[in-house]
């Protein structure tokens, strides 16, 4: 895995809560680093985040 330091980024905000959804799915966003609903995190463009987002696209919303 590279160090993407200068490449784009994607803005990640949690909009629903990961309560009454699969435990992965709660793993999932705790590994992206959302904590809270309304909470945003910055991460790499990547082949990783993107598969982290398309399991709870359903829970995210992603800016680029």
């Amino acid at each position: 895995m590279a160090n993407n330091t200068t490449g784009k980024r994607l803005k990640v905000t949690l909009v629903k809560s990961t309560i009454g959804f699969n435990k992965t799915q709660a793993k999932t966003v705790e590994g992206m680093g959302l904590r809270r609903i309304r909470h945003s995190v910055e991460l790499p463009d990547t082949a990783e985040t993107r598969g982290m987002i398309l399991k709870v696209r359903h829970l995210v919303t992603v800016e680029e």
